[in-house]
């Protein structure tokens, strides 16, 4: 019997990991989530994961062939295969290569969550069929991942893509990456609330968010208020639109991509975010790109980016070297 070809995907995070099966159909089989925290020792939390997977696929009436596995994490380096020091995780800094290898012996990719969110869109998403586009992933930060040429872009150490912080305003907001007025601290889910805050200081217009505390607002509450036509609300969104328009008009004069793609928990709020964007990119955005490049939504599904991010990551792999 041919046994289905599937790719191990694994998405760390600061609180949960997820991981499961996936297919080359960009199909999610035996998907689990664990509390990351509940393995202080990251070679506890990978035996959890493989354990995990290889005794239910070998418990399964139809098992997987398992070719590969692909992670997704923060500050993960591409090319020596380790977590460099993530925030959020007392790890430091972590062989990932060395400790799956030890445990399972199959061919492993490695990559921070935006730029595996680029290869799941590529692979499976909105950019199915460009080899030219921008990812740019509005969660907790903002992340991005570049794709030139079919292939994302690493630099040479591994670290590019950090279009988060590049600087929009030299006098701006504290990062927490040590500098001022870094784009994500104004476009991302708490860029988006420090915007509602300095709003309420500022206009005397009633706002159902007066009532909740800085540490209690989050960007849905916001997407909600402004749903039911809160003016604070729909200025926040004005204002982080235009900050990233005018900054992902920069992003395409550097890259020239055939399209930006927007992901993520802010980007689900839909026109509410992706209008402002627009307007201001092609206002802002040098003539020769001016009616060229699309900015466009995700259309990852939401409950299984994460996995399709990282298995995407180890199918390019594994089909970059068939090819050769």
């Amino acid at each position: 019997m041919n046994r289905t070809d599937t790719v191990i995907g694994v998405d760390i995070g600061g609180t949960n990991t997820v991981f499961g099966l996936v297919d080359q159909a960009g199909k999610v089989h035996h998907r689990h989530l664990v509390p990351t925290k509940r393995y202080p020792k990251p070679r506890e939390l990978f035996s959890k994961i493989l354990d995990t997977i290889l005794l239910r696929n070998r418990s399964s009436d139809d098992p997987f062939n398992i070719k590969g596995i692909g992670i997704g994490a923060p500050n993960a380096n591409y090319y020596s295969k380790s977590i460099e020091n993530p925030p959020n995780l007392p790890w430091g800094v972590v062989d990932v290569a060395g400790i799956v290898r030890s445990l399972i012996d199959i061919p492993l990719a490695l990559t921070n969550d935006a730029n595996a969110a680029a290869l799941g869109e590529m692979r499976f998403g909105a950019a199915r069929g460009m080899k030219n586009f921008v990812e740019i992933t509005l969660g907790t930060g903002l992340g991005s991942g570049i794709v030139i040429n079919g292939e994302l872009v690493y630099g040479h150490d591994g670290y590019a893509g950090e279009i988060g912080h590049t600087v929009v305003d030299i006098h701006g907001r504290q990062c927490g990456c040590g500098k001022k007025g870094c784009l994500e601290t104004y476009c991302s889910a708490g860029g988006l609330c420090r915007t509602v805050h300095e709003l309420l200081c500022n206009e005397t217009a009633p706002s159902a968010l007066r009532h909740i505390t800085f540490a209690d607002l989050t960007s849905k509450k916001v997407f909600d208020a402004a749903c039911d036509g809160d003016f604070i609300a729909k200025m926040a969104f004005a204002k982080t639109g235009r900050i990233l328009g005018q900054a992902l008009a920069d992003t395409v004069a550097h890259l020239s991509p055939e399209a930006v793609v927007l992901f993520g928990g802010l980007a689900a709020a839909g026109e509410m975010i992706l209008d402002p964007v627009k307007e201001h990119f092609e206002q802002s955005v040098f003539h020769v790109f001016r009616g060229n490049v699309r900015i466009i939504p995700s259309r990852l599904p939401a409950d299984d980016s994460a996995i399709l991010g990282a298995g995407a990551l180890i199918w390019h792999e594994i089909s970059s070297k068939d090819e050769n």
